[in-house]
């Protein structure tokens, strides 16, 4: 690939203030084009740019297009930082009114040069927020689709659309549906702002001469009059990628325009460190329809506030995952110590599910066109939840990590199970990503066609005053979660009747269990947690559950207490409408050597930061 950075433009009102200044603190500046005026930190503008490409395996060449005005500035510059000299190409131009145009200055690189092959071009003048973005990252898209690139960010607070060409992007294809120059209030509701700052195949450049023979008048050899005619008239595909910055000082501006984003951006650079960002995601149970959220049926769960976990954010020189001292351990009293926890919580941490996500969250944002700073991060967690309750640690980076304008809540929890699925291998489904996601009480619907044409299920978050006391009860050793879903995903692949039936049933329960709270009939909520238990053990096994569960269960119904699993194994839940008869179970539990605890609902709503702190 190829690099081209256009710095041709006559920055004359720019220029011309400098020059008549009267405070006398601009005059080292005078006749110095835009590009090399200073920049963030000092540095001048254009020297960001060329240490940004300046990668022999990103690109084979860089060239530089400057006018015969300013050609001098641009030769001692590039002696002065190894920029090929050779590569510092002349447009001839010396004026705003004999300027070539940027499409034509573009031009003039790829047919004097012959170059046959990808370029990147970007503004050299161009002021950039982010110091740190990854430009790898902006190739690896765009070599990803068939077509152009794009590169927009979101206009900052006072930016006007029609100062900037503005371009309307498909969410899901990324593919530039409309570009508009510099539109008038109105046209468009858009706010994401396109540069120059693009990639353009090779089959694509000789598009250009078409375009600069229809266009004699210079005014007309845009790069935004180039985009509408390539999108609009000549039908190419044409994407775009959005990067986390902003851009400034482009085309013609002036010393106040200068001055005021020099400072801003400086001043943001030069800010108090960021405060580490920590959020916190609640332990869920499966209140009715589990296990059928991974075989298109229904289910309802909710968060609990009784157990929890947290990840910590904070800013730092290198990427840092910091192993938790509890569920991590490298350090051990004996040997025997080391035995002793190996045998209870096996050798699979929270650390291994932290590293999974940020790689794939690192894959997904490259594949949705989500440029990402080079800033690096430390990343830590903690926990109270028992394994047996809810492995939530894996939600812990999706909650806080996206913005919801980047990934809404139904495909943040797609993108939750994918890391335990496809990078972990962990056997697990949709529902509890889904309430860790909404928090609360919610009724999902994972129907066939429903997944089919939206890609996620239909979650619905449910009213959750005045809710029945439910209780848990665990057991002191885990039970293992793959185990328990046993052989049922082949049984029912293979479409057998039992398990087809089975699961529409538990379809049928969920809609029952959703009257029953809406009506708040806790007593038919309660038969229907039994007849939930009753179906899974039919087509399960008392065998795969395992005697453990099936312990708890028994114990629990000879108080008269509803009862099932709220997810794979090792854990109960119930509901007991006879406050008396709670106590005592509490007893019978706490003296089999079970934990028992009564669920304090987590409910967003009634949280003033829903769940973040």
């Amino acid at each position: 690939m190829i690099c081209i950075l256009l710095v041709a433009g006559h920055g004359t009102v720019l220029e011309t203030q400098i020059k008549s200044d009267e405070t006398g603190l601009y005059s080292h500046l005078s006749g110095v084009p835009k590009a090399l005026l200073p920049g963030i930190g000092g540095k001048k503008i254009l020297d960001f740019w060329w240490e940004t490409v300046n990668m022999r395996q990103l690109f084979t060449e860089v060239y530089l297009v400057t006018n015969a005005d300013k050609y001098k500035h641009y030769e001692r510059w590039a002696t002065a930082t190894d920029f090929p000299v050779e590569n510092v190409i002349n447009d001839g131009s010396t004026t705003l009114e004999d300027r070539l145009g940027a499409v034509a200055d573009l031009e003039l690189v790829v047919r004097s040069r012959k170059l046959q092959d990808d370029i990147m071009v970007i503004a050299g003048d161009m002021l950039c927020a982010d110091q740190n973005f990854d430009i790898a990252q902006v190739i690896r898209f765009f070599r990803s689709k068939p077509g152009e690139l794009i590169i927009y960010y979101e206009l900052e607070e006072g930016e006007k659309s029609s100062s900037r060409g503005i371009v309307e992007v498909c969410p899901d294809s990324h593919r530039v549906t409309r570009f508009l120059e510099k539109p008038q209030e109105g046209r468009t509701a858009s706010r994401l702002a396109s540069v120059v700052f693009y990639c353009i195949q090779r089959d694509t450049l000789s598009y250009m001469s078409d375009f600069l023979n229809q266009q004699p008048q210079t005014t007309g050899r845009t790069f935004g009059q180039f985009w509408e005619w390539l999108i609009s008239e000549k039908q190419r595909h044409v994407f775009g990628m959005k990067l986390p910055t902003g851009f400034q000082l482009i085309g013609q501006v002036g010393l106040s325009d200068y001055t005021k984003w020099l400072t801003h951006y400086s001043t943001k650079q030069q800010g108090s460190p960021a405060k580490p960002i920590t959020c916190r995601s609640y332990a869920r149970v499966g209140l009715m329809g589990n296990p059928s959220d991974g075989f298109n049926g229904k289910t309802i769960a909710m968060t609990i506030a009784n157990f929890w976990a947290e990840a910590t954010l904070l800013d730092s020189q290198t990427l840092v995952l910091v192993p938790h001292p509890l569920n991590d351990p490298t350090e051990f009293g004996s040997l025997q110590d080391l035995f002793c926890i190996s045998r209870k919580e096996g050798y699979l941490g929270g650390l291994r599910l932290l590293q999974a996500t940020c790689k794939k969250f690192y894959q997904f944002c490259s594949k949705q066109g989500i440029a990402l700073t080079k800033q690096n991060f430390t990343l830590k967690y903690d926990t109270n939840i028992p394994r047996q309750v809810c492995p939530s640690e894996s939600c812990l980076f999706g909650v806080f990590l996206f913005m919801p304008q980047d990934l809404p809540k139904p495909i943040r929890a797609n993108f939750i199970l994918n890391v335990e699925t496809d990078e972990l291998f962990i056997t697990a489904g949709l529902q509890d990503r889904v309430v860790q996601v909404y928090e609360g009480l919610v009724y999902m619907d994972f129907s066939k066609e429903f997944m089919e044409e939206h890609g996620f299920g239909s979650y619905t978050p449910m009213d959750m005053s005045e809710l029945p006391p439910f209780w848990l009860a665990y057991l002191s050793d885990p039970s293992d979660s793959g185990r328990i879903h046993s052989n049922i995903r082949q049984r029912w692949l293979s479409e057998e009747p039992l398990v087809i039936e089975a699961m529409r049933r538990f379809a049928e329960l969920t809609d029952q269990a959703r009257t029953a709270f809406r009506d708040k009939d806790w007593s038919r909520l309660a038969q229907l947690m039994d007849q939930n238990l009753e179906l899974r053990r039919s087509i399960y096994t008392d065998d795969c559950l395992g005697p453990g569960n099936l312990k708890m269960v028994q114990l629990a119904r000879q108080f008269g207490s509803a009862v099932k699993l709220p997810g794979s194994g090792g854990a109960v839940v119930g509901l007991c409408l006879d406050q008396a008869r709670l106590v005592e179970m509490r007893q019978a539990f706490q003296e089999a050597g079970c934990v028992f605890c009564v669920i304090s609902p987590y409910n967003p709503s009634a949280s003033a930061v829903g769940g973040q702190h």
